[in-house]
C-alpha cells in the first residue's frame, strides 16, 4: 500500500512524469461571433452613409436641372495686360440645346461606346468602376480617377468639380448620380449631357460641335429644323465622341494623328458592341478626317479672336470646360491691344491689295508673354491660326541656330570656308548628293564664319553644319529643341539650309529666337500651355469678384540652355545682319537690334527675325495654303526675308518703341492716358516701293577674310534648298 502523499511507482520502481494541467478551451465562437457583429455594424454604417449622402446630395437636384439649361451661367472675360477689355470667351450662339429627337443615333450609340459600355445597364454608378477607381487613387496617391459613368460625368460637370476633387465629393458625386436615375430617363441624362460637354475650337454641345466640324460637309445643315446633330454618318459621330475625353489632344486641327486613331478606336468599339456593320466600320476607318480649313469654330467676340481662340484652349485644359465659359473669370492676357492694332496695320500697309499675307508673332524678352499675335487676314472666313499652327520652311533664318550649336562646340567667328559651290554625299556609301548653292550664285571664294552670317552664306553654313558641327543636323536640332523649338525638326542635309519635312511655327520660331535675345536663358511661365516650355498668353485669373482664382497666377521660370558667353558672342555677329548685310530694312537705329532673314527656294516662303533688348519678334510672309513662288511680289521684284519681312519687323518694333515711350512719358507726368488708353497716334511706316526693289551689291571676295564681316559683300538670303 502507498503511503499517503506519495506517487505510486511503475512497475519496475519508475516514477511517472508529473501531469500536465489541462488546458482551457479558447473561446473562438465568442470571437466569431464579436467579429460578425462588427461586421454588420460596418455594413449598417456603409449603408446609413449612403442613405445619408443620398438624402443629403437630393437639394443638388435642383442646381442639375438648372445646369442643363445655363440658368446660372455667366460669360468669362479677357483683358490685355493694360486692362483694356479684349472680349468674351462665350457668346449666346455657344449654346445651342437639343432635344434628343434632333440627335442622330449614331452620336448616342457612339458615345456610349467609349464613355459608357454599360450606360444603359447600370443605376447611375458602376461599381466595379468605382472599385478601380479607387484602387488607382491609392497606388497613385491622388483623386483624379473616377465619374466612369456617363451620368457622373453630367454631375461633375454640373458641379463644375475638376481635378482637385476629394474622394468624399466623388461619393457625393456617385450619390447624386444614382438620384438623379430616378427623377430622369436614361436617354434625357444622355441628351443633356450630349447638351453640356465641350468639343473643342468653342463649341460647347453636340450640335456646336456638329457645325463647327461637320458643317462644311452637310452645308444644308445648322437650323432648328435641320440640325446638324441629326444628319452626322457613323463615322462622323465617331470622331466627335472621341473628342470627349481630351478636346485638344484629339483635335482633327492640332493633331491628325491623334484624331485619326482615336476616331477609329470608337468605330472599333461601335462595331464590338453591336451600334454598326462591319462595312460601316471598313467604311468608316477610310474617311478623312475634316480638313482645318472645313473647320469653322463659332463666332469669337474678341477684338483678337486669334489670340483669344488659344488662349481659350488653354483655359479649358487647365480649369475645365465649364468653369472657363461659364465661370465668371477675369482673365488678364499678355497681349497689348495698342501693339495689336499697330502691327496689323504695318501689315496692311505693305501686304494690303496684293495676295501674300503675313503672320507676325512679338514676345515680351523679360516674361515670354505674347505681346501681339498677326495670325490671319479675317478669323470669321479663316479661323485658322497661321502663327501657332502655320507650319512654314524657315529658309536660312536657322542659320542662328547652327551659328549657336558652332559656338558651344568652340568653332570660333574667324574660321575660313570656302564660298563656292559645294556637293556633298550623304546616304548609303554615300551614294546620294546634296549641291549647296547661294541666292542669286553669288559667292564670296572664301568668307569667315562671321562673314557667311552676315551675307546669309549657304556654301559656309553648309559645311559648318554637316561637316564642321559634332553630331551635324542632330546637334543642331537639340540646340533649337533646347532654346524652345517644340515641332520635331528632321535631320536631313538639307535642314542646314531650312528644307525640313515640317516646317516650324512663326510661334515657336520667335520664342526659340527670344531664348538668344536673353543671352541664353530659356524663359517661361507656370501657367504657360508646356510650364518651363513655351510662351506665356495669360498672367492671371480671377472670379467674378475679382479674387484671385487657385492656381491663377502666373510665376515666371527660367533654365539657361545656352552659355550666356555664346549667346552674347551670337547675338554680336547677328547685329551685323541689320547694319550691313541681308536685313539692313530692318534696322531701326537700336544698337541692342540683331536679327536673321530667312528665304526658301522659289521664295516661296520670307522671313525676319530679330529682338531687341525689350521684345523678339518674327514675321512670316507668304500664301496661307501654298507655297507659292514669290517672284514679282516687291514691285516686280522677288520677296525675299531682306524686303517685306524685314521691313515689317522694323515698323512692328517701331510701333512697340513709340507706344512704351508714350507710356513712360505719360506715367512721368501723372497723366491717366498711359496703360490701357487709346493710341494717341499710329505708326505711319515707309511706303511700299513703288518700282524694281533696288538690287544688290555685287560679290566682293575678301582678300583676307577675319571675324569681322567684309562690307559689300552679299549672298542674299540663303534661299536655294535642294529636295528632301
Amino acid at each position: 500500500m502507498t503511503a499517503l502523499g506519495t506517487k505510486p511507482r511503475r512497475p519496475g520502481g519508475a516514477v511517472p512524469p508529473p501531469t500536465p494541467p489541462a488546458k482551457r478551451a479558447k473561446p473562438r465562437l465568442k470571437k466569431l461571433r464579436v467579429l460578425f457583429v462588427l461586421l454588420g455594424l460596418g455594413v449598417l454604417a456603409v449603408v446609413s452613409m449612403v442613405f445619408g449622402m443620398t438624402t443629403a446630395v437630393s437639394q443638388d437636384l435642383p442646381a442639375i436641372y438648372n445646369f442643363a439649361r445655363y440658368k446660372a451661367s455667366k460669360n468669362s472675360q479677357i483683358f490685355d495686360s493694360a486692362g483694356e477689355p479684349i472680349g468674351t470667351l462665350t457668346s449666346n450662339q455657344n449654346k445651342i440645346l437639343l432635344d434628343s429627337g434632333q440627335i442622330s443615333p449614331n452620336l448616342k450609340n457612339a458615345v456610349v461606346s467609349i464613355e459608357d459600355r454599360r450606360f444603359y445597364e447600370h443605376d447611375g454608378v458602376d461599381f466595379q468602376g468605382i472599385g478601380r477607381a479607387l484602387i488607382k487613387d491609392i497606388l497613385s496617391q491622388s483623386t483624379r480617377q473616377g465619374a466612369s459613368t456617363i451620368t457622373e460625368q453630367f454631375v461633375k460637370n454640373a458641379l463644375a468639380a475638376q481635378d482637385s476633387r476629394t474622394v468624399f465629393q466623388k461619393f457625393r458625386e456617385a450619390a447624386l448620380a444614382y438620384r438623379l436615375e430616378r427623377h430622369w430617363r436614361k436617354d434625357k441624362i444622355l441628351t443633356e449631357y450630349l447638351n453640356t460637354i465641350y468639343f473643342g475650337e468653342g463649341a460647347y454641345g453636340i450640335e456646336a460641335a456638329a457645325r463647327t466640324f461637320f458643317g462644311a460637309a452637310h452645308p444644308s445643315c445648322g437650323t432648328a429644323a435641320d440640325p446638324c446633330a441629326l444628319v452626322l454618318e457613323p463615322w462622323e459621330a465617331a470622331t466627335l465622341a472621341g473628342l470627349i475625353a481630351s478636346p485638344s489632344a484629339y483635335n482633327p486641327k492640332f493633331s491628325p494623328d491623334n484624331a485619326l486613331q482615336r476616331r477609329n478606336l470608337v468605330l472599333g468599339k461601335m462595331y464590338d458592341q453591336g451600334y454598326i456593320t462591319r462595312e460601316q466600320y471598313l467604311d468608316g476607318t477610310r474617311q478623312a478626317l475634316p480638313a482645318p480649313g472645313d473647320i469653322s469654330p463659332p463666332t469669337v467676340d474678341s477684338k483678337a479672336p486669334y489670340l483669344t481662340a488659344w488662349v481659350r484652349q488653354q483655359l479649358v485644359d487647365r480649369y475645365g470646360a465649364a468653369k472657363t465659359f461659364f465661370g465668371g473669370l477675369k482673365i488678364k492676357a499678355t497681349l497689348d491691344l495698342r501693339l495689336q492694332d499697330a502691327a496689323e496695320e504695318v501689315v496692311d500697309s505693305y501686304l494690303g491689295g496684293i495676295p501674300p499675307t503675313a503672320a507676325v508673332v512679338v514676345i515680351d524678352n523679360r516674361n515670354a508673354g505674347v505681346k501681339a499675335m498677326v495670325a490671319g487676314l479675317d478669323f470669321d472666313e479663316k479661323p485658322f491660326n497661321l502663327a501657332a499652327l502655320g507650319h512654314r520652311q524657315p529658309g536660312s533664318s536657322i542659320k542662328p541656330f547652327i551659328l549657336t550649336t558652332a559656338l558651344q562646340q568652340g568653332i570660333p567667328l574667324s574660321s575660313v570656308y570656302e564660298s563656292a559651290p559645294q556637293v556633298f554625299h550623304f546616304g548609303k556609301r554615300g551614294k546620294e548628293l546634296f549641291p549647296v548653292n547661294n541666292y542669286e550664285d553669288n559667292y564670296l571664294g572664301s568668307a569667315s564664319l562671321a562673314t557667311a552670317t552676315t551675307y546669309s552664306d549657304n556654301a559656309v553654313y553648309a559645311q559648318v553644319g554637316l561637316e564642321s558641327v559634332r553630331g551635324g543636323t542632330r546637334a543642331i536640332a537639340r540646340t533649337a529643341h533646347r532654346m524652345g523649338v517644340q515641332t520635331h525638326l528632321s535631320t536631313n542635309p538639307a535642314m542646314v539650309l531650312g528644307g525640313l519635312k515640317v516646317g516650324v511655327t512663326p510661334l515657336e520660331w520667335t520664342y526659340a529666337f527670344s531664348t538668344l535675345a536673353n543671352d541664353g536663358d530659356r524663359v517661361s511661365g507656370t501657367l504657360a500651355p508646356v510650364p518651363g516650355d513655351s510662351p506665356v498668353a495669360y498672367t492671371r485669373v480671377t472670379d467674378n469678384e475679382g479674387d484671385l482664382i487657385k492656381g491663377g497666377d502666373n510665376d515666371s521660370t527660367h533654365r539657361q540652355v545656352v552659355r550666356e558667353d555664346v549667346a552674347k558672342e551670337a547675338k554680336t555677329i547677328l547685329h551685323s545682319v541689320v547694319t550691313s548685310g541681308t536685313g539692313v530694312r530692318a534696322g531701326i537705329g537700336d544698337s541692342s537690334q540683331w536679327g536673321k532673314t530667312g528665304t526658301t527656294e522659289n521664295n516661296g516662303d520670307a522671313w525676319f527675325c530679330g529682338a531687341i533688348e525689350e521684345v523678339t519678334a518674327c514675321v512670316w510672309v507668304g500664301y496661307v495654303d501654298t507655297t507659292t513662288p514669290m517672284t514679282t511680289e516687291f514691285a516686280g521684284s522677288p520677296v525675299d526675308g531682306g524686303t517685306f519681312p524685314a521691313l515689317i519687323w522694323a515698323g512692328v518694333i517701331s510701333a512697340w518703341k513709340r507706344i512704351a515711350a508714350e507710356r513712360a512719358a505719360a506715367k512721368s507726368d501723372g497723366k491717366s492716358k498711359g496703360e490701357g488708353g487709346s493710341p494717341e497716334s499710329t505708326y505711319v511706316p515707309p511706303a511700299p516701293p513703288t518700282r524694281s526693289a533696288p538690287s544688290r551689291p555685287a560679290p566682293k571676295p575678301s582678300p583676307s577674310p577675319s571675324s569681322a564681316p567684309s562690307g559689300g559683300v552679299s549672298s542674299g538670303t540663303g534661299g536655294a534648298i535642294a529636295p528632301g
